[in-house]
């Protein structure tokens, strides 16, 4: 009675509510609640809120919460053990995926799938859905459902007992779920089932304990129910009855599910009929048939249930169907009154207009005559703001045609270096023959003339007066402020402190001048003293300076 009250008042609100435009945030707030409610066993609650979402996503055409809501539905009639219900509502969500073509939705829909027929033993059906899920995620790179799926499929061999292949999905499984504590440990568990079922019992021990420990210190309760399970079988297998005891009591005091408490009090059963307790063993095994019994009850409950929610579903539709037919006619007639209310206040509101016409009018004229106003003010400041960026961009063309200058000014003086680099170095070249011609025994008269002639090319007075001109055109502020600044200088000391301008070495104005570097370094020093200047000053800083 309190399920059938609660859906009847959950129609009536859904009636109210239908009767105003339903946004998806609301469509997504149904199907939040119908999980939290099936996820708290609310199963009536559960599939009424998330079949209202259901039509609402359906009607809108909002593909992903059509999804959303036939998938729980699904899981929600699995959680009530209506397997077929169950495998309806998944096909359903699995054909919307698929028009979807969305990859994700149609994994999620594949593996519940797969998991639904794992749960009825159909093993084979089970390992095709969960390898088309499998395939999936490798195709998409998603490693934790990659990881997820490989567990599933190795844990499927297991039941089987196809045990190598489900050793290789389950190493897969466990490279992939480093990062998700819980779900690797139940594939570590499955292994340690598989080395169990292989007839490695000590291996299985020995891997078992270790994960009991982890799931003990990490609160995972249904973990440890089935560790201990394992545990007490393998206890069992290597005649250790009283830890296999220990660890079925452990096991139990969990709180198991009925599944799980038949698996435990069978191993009990067998355990105290192992260890020749005959009485204790009947008692087990009358446990073990009494919770298959409930288990069926549990299942028959469970599906007179879900037959009284299919059929109060149905009602409620119909519901649902005359209330819309009523609330269609009560539509048209507030339409209709909402007309006639337009109509009344657009006379009212076209009255109001007339009368404010003129001070409008008078308004937009006091308006226009500010707007006049500002605009002139505007003006004068565009006028002041013209002037001003007239004055920078003649500001900017000057300082533009200074670095052009100064670029021009440099060039020149790099080629005028070019050329001094050149008089020297074939001024030392001559040198050179000189000397070397000098040096030649046995000289002739003509030997003599050649040497006079390379001598006399060795005259730079020429050169100079030509260098010297190119040098005051390109330069002419720098020979003014040298002079104005030192007056006393002779046209020699000029020569030498523009090479020294130039940037050129003590080798290289030494050759140009026809004197050694000795020479060279003495006249500078003499000319700096000449310029009155400080004995650590550099000379090229200087210049560059004036």
């Amino acid at each position: 009675m309190k399920h059938i009250k609660y859906l009847i008042t959950a129609v009536l609100l859904f009636s109210s509510l239908y009767a105003h435009p339903n946004s998806r945030p609301y469509c997504d707030s149904l199907i939040r609640k119908g999980i939290d409610s099936m996820f708290a066993k609310k199963f009536v609650p559960a599939i009424t809120l998330l079949t209202e979402a259901q039509r609402l996503s359906g009607e809108k055409h909002w593909q992903k919460q059509l999804f959303l809501a036939t998938n729980n539905i699904g899981l929600t009639y699995y959680f009530m053990l209506d397997y077929g219900e169950a495998l309806r509502n998944y096909l359903i969500a699995y054909n919307i995926a698929m028009e979807e073509k969305d990859a994700t939705l149609e994994m999620t829909v594949l593996n519940n799938i797969a998991i639904l027929y794992s749960k009825e033993k159909n093993f084979d059906k089970a390992i095709e859905y969960f390898l088309k899920a499998y395939n999936i995620a490798r195709e998409k790179k998603d490693r934790i459902r990659i990881g997820n799926y490989a567990l599933n499929l190795g844990i499927v061999h297991n039941e089987m007992h196809k045990l190598e292949k489900a050793r290789e999905y389950l190493r897969e499984a466990t490279t992939y779920l480093q990062d998700d504590a819980r779900r690797l440990l139940n594939a570590q568990y499955s292994y340690a089932q598989n080395q169990f079922q292989q007839g490695n019992i000590i291996e299985a021990g020995r891997l078992a304990t270790r994960l009991f420990s982890t799931a003990r210190d990490s609160g995972y309760r249904d973990e440890q129910i089935t560790i201990c399970t394992l545990l007490a079988s393998v206890k069992l297998k290597e005649n250790n009855l009283d830890q296999a005891i220990f660890y079925a009591n452990e096991a139990l005091a969990r709180s198991p599910n009925l599944e799980e408490k038949i698996e435990i009090h069978q191993t009990l059963s067998d355990v105290h009929f192992k260890n020749y307790a005959y009485a204790l063993a009947l008692a087990h095994k009358d446990s073990v048939l009494r919770f298959r019994d409930s288990i069926n009850i549990v299942k028959n409950g469970q599906l007179f249930e879900n037959s009284k929610l299919k059929f109060e579903l149905l009602n409620s539709k119909h519901t649902l169907s005359l209330n819309e037919a009523q609330l269609s006619s009560q539509r048209r007639l507030l339409y209709t009154a909402l007309a006639f209310m337009a109509i009344i206040i657009a006379f009212f509101i076209w009255l109001i207009r007339i009368k404010t016409v003129e001070n409008r009018q008078k308004a937009v004229i006091a308006e226009r005559s500010h707007k006049i106003m500002a605009l002139e003010i505007e003006n004068e400041k565009s006028q002041k703001l013209l002037l001003e960026e007239q004055l920078k961009e003649k500001e900017t063309a000057a300082l533009l045609e200074q670095e052009r200058l100064k670029n021009e000014i440099e060039i020149r003086n790099r080629k005028l270096s070019a050329k001094a680099l050149y008089l020297s170095g074939r001024n030392e070249l001559i040198d050179e023959i000189i000397t070397t011609l000098s040096k030649m025994p046995d000289l002739s008269k003509d030997g003599s003339r050649h040497i006079s002639q390379l001598k006399s090319y060795l005259r730079t007075d020429d050169e100079w007066d030509d260098f010297s001109t190119h040098f005051q055109e390109v330069n002419q502020g720098f020979l003014n402020a040298l002079r104005q600044n030192h007056p006393n200088l002779t046209s020699n000391d000029v020569r030498f402190l523009s090479y020294i301008y130039m940037n050129l070495n003590t080798k290289e104005i030494a050759s140009l001048l026809n004197i050694t570097p000795e020479g060279c370094r003495k006249r500078k020093e003499r000319i700096t003293k000449k310029m009155q200047l400080a004995d650590n000053t550099s000379l090229f800083e200087y210049l560059s300076g004036l």
